[in-house]
């Protein structure tokens, strides 16, 4: 990382992180590589190589609902099967018993980071967000047997639990994870065609990729404050931050913003629009390219002003490698996936008596 002419990073978080929790960069700092080398002054996460491009998704694929011209109308019958038909199959379970409400989306894979099953039990627990609005997630598969992932076998277990618990059939909808980009695209704008919102609940996302598709497509949203979409939303502008280690007052927040809708026309077509307006002045790949190519212009032409301190860097770390790392490493163990074998028992010295003293002189005589 310090042998770079410049990094480019997504969000200043990972970079930097917050008050709370240190970047990623920032995290190479100081470390130790156990039975290598410790690292005390590694990376200054404020050098000025250290840049922020933000990524954007494809508009050809996630563009606003309200654009109908371009819509996928093809995918129509397949969503509507996909979300509101009552019978479980080997890609969806659960069903929607009232289909006017609006729905509460999310799309991740099935794991404890992206806390999709938290969004269960917030909704679940939450009487007022169950009145207002029905719950549709997508991720993982719905057979424990299907995965080879510990994590994952344990949240598709705990989804199941949370079902059950919360008597939950008649209002969520359990879609196994998609990967037809084209339909997912026309899914997100389906679900803005019911005024829903887009929820990401996940204990850290270190950018958050759904969080631009579902804005792109005029989906509110609603996102972690762990991470990059802390930085993608402003708060109550474009969207909302939620508390993932909160749940009561995430639930509530949804809640508010559903019941805010029924009441005040306006309210839903205001988030979608200033969500949309976020994306297009920030997040777009046009955006990133002219970030990128700025970035190369500038950096190539300091590359030429710090050109002596550049060499004397790589050869500090050619010297380091040769010298050092390189040795240290032929010693590290491989690991195995052989049975460790029982250590020896030490030998225990037999303890000597006065009679074996005794009888030990005589043979000595």
């Amino acid at each position: 990382m310090n042998a770079t002419d410049f990094v480019i990073a997504s969000t200043y978080q990972e970079i930097a992180g917050s008050k709370d929790r240190p970047g990623q960069y920032e995290s190479h700092t100081a470390f130790t590589l156990p039975g290598l080398c410790r690292v005390v002054s590694g990376i200054n996460v404020f050098d000025p190589k250290f840049n922020i491009a933000a990524p954007g998704a494809d508009q050809s694929v996630y563009f606003p609902y309200s654009e109908k011209q371009k819509r996928l109308a093809s995918f129509h019958p397949a969503i509507e099967e996909l979300l509101y038909s009552k019978e479980d199959n080997n890609e969806h379970i659960g069903f929607l018993a009232d289909r006017k409400k609006p729905i509460i989306f999310s799309m991740a894979r099935l794991d404890t980071v992206k806390n999709i099953t938290g969004l269960v039990e917030w909704y679940g627990k939450n009487k007022r967000l169950r009145n207002l609005a029905n719950l549709v997630v997508v991720g993982g598969f719905f057979d424990p047997s299907k995965s080879n992932d510990r994590e994952e076998i344990a949240e598709i277990k705990k989804m199941h639990s949370l079902i059950e618990k919360y008597q939950l059939r008649g209002q969520i909808r359990w879609i196994a994870a998609q990967t037809d980009r084209n339909r997912n695209g026309e899914l997100y704008r389906c679900i803005a065609d019911t005024k829903g919102a887009f929820v990401q609940p996940a204990l850290y996302e270190a950018f958050g990729l759904t969080v631009i598709e579902a804005m792109n497509c005029g989906l509110p949203t609603f996102a972690t404050n762990q991470g990059g979409p802390a930085e993608i939303i402003v708060d109550g502008i474009s969207g909302f931050h939620i508390d993932p280690n909160n749940g009561d007052n995430a639930s509530n927040k949804i809640a508010d913003f559903f019941e805010k809708c029924k009441t005040e026309a306006i309210y839903w077509d205001k988030f979608s629009k200033a969500g949309l307006q976020r994306i297009y002045e920030c997040y777009t790949w046009k955006i990133y390219a002219n970030k990128v190519l700025n970035m190369g212009c500038t950096y190539t032409f300091w590359r030429q002003l710090n050109k002596e301190q550049k060499q004397a860097k790589q050869r500090y770390i050619q010297m380091f490698f040769n010298l050092q790392y390189r040795s240290l490493v032929k010693n590290v163990p491989i690991p195995s996936d052989e049975d460790e074998k029982p250590a020896p028992k030490p030998v225990v010295k037999p303890q000597t008596t006065l009679s074996t003293r005794r009888s030990q002189s005589r043979l000595q005589r």
